[in-house]
């Protein structure tokens, strides 16, 4: 990645002190610029971060906030410092930084493209729910945006973050990630699913901050609101752009 200079690696963690220093390490080997939000950790993720010799760039404040509002706050910083696209993976170990390359590769054949990764639904140690809210998210996608995604779910990707400058997003937890899919989708940004491996522990090692009824209703509840979007912006919006791009 010497050569790609606009486009830099940004990790969100939360509590995940028993994980966040491999995936650091791990992703030195593929790029060296690298943002971590610490998203009010209340272990010793920060202890961690100010160990390192080679330090990334961090973004810290005390309370937690959500996974929505450290990428929020990680994708301006990152476009302050002239970054055009942010690869996102998450601390907990389960992306595998060596796939960097191939995000890179897809970019390079999609410029300005959104670049998904796309996981595998069935495989070991995966939880049965994540298979049926995937499921779930992707009907509603494909309801929202007349458009097809295997993985609406997923946390691994590639943003044009020059194209999302002017968006403000209204969500700042899990649901971000499928806020920011539906609008991209609106805008007429392509969105390209890419096929990644993933690592899921056994469920007595797994981390994981997903609250299962409160995350599941706030999921609910955006897609009510993209819905209806939908009908009065989305739907006129893409066929505007679809309409004036032919002119």
């Amino acid at each position: 990645m010497a050569e790609r200079d606009d486009i830099c690696v940004i990790i969100p963690t939360y509590n995940n002190a028993s994980t966040i220093l491999r995936v650091i390490d791990e992703t030195y080997g593929y790029c060296p610029r690298i943002i971590v939000v610490n998203d009010g950790s209340t272990d010793n993720t920060k202890e961690l971060l100010d160990s390192l010799t080679q330090k990334p760039e961090v973004i810290t404040y005390k309370k937690n906030k959500g996974k929505g509002y450290a990428l929020k706050r990680a994708f301006s910083y990152a476009r302050v410092r002239g970054y055009r696209y942010a690869i996102t993976l998450d601390a907990d170990g389960q992306h595998y930084p060596a796939e960097i390359p191939r995000f890179l590769k897809a970019s390079g054949e999609h410029p300005g493209a959104l670049i998904v990764g796309s996981r595998v639904l069935k495989q070991e140690h995966m939880p049965r729910e994540n298979t049926f809210a995937n499921r779930f998210s992707n009907f509603w996608f494909a309801l929202q945006t007349f458009k097809k995604l295997p993985d609406t779910q997923t946390g691994f990707r590639l943003y044009p973050i020059y194209r999302m400058e002017k968006m403000r997003w209204f969500t700042t937890r899990y649901e971000t990630e499928l806020e920011i899919l539906v609008r991209l989708a609106w805008h007429r940004v392509p969105i390209v699913p890419l096929p990644v491996r993933v690592f899921y522990a056994p469920a007595g090692e797994r981390v994981t901050h997903f609250r299962k009824g409160r995350d599941f209703l706030r999921i609910s509840l955006l897609n009510t609101i993209l819905t209806l979007s939908a009908l009065l912006y989305g739907y006129p919006s893409m066929l505007l752009r679809k309409w004036f791009k032919r002119s």
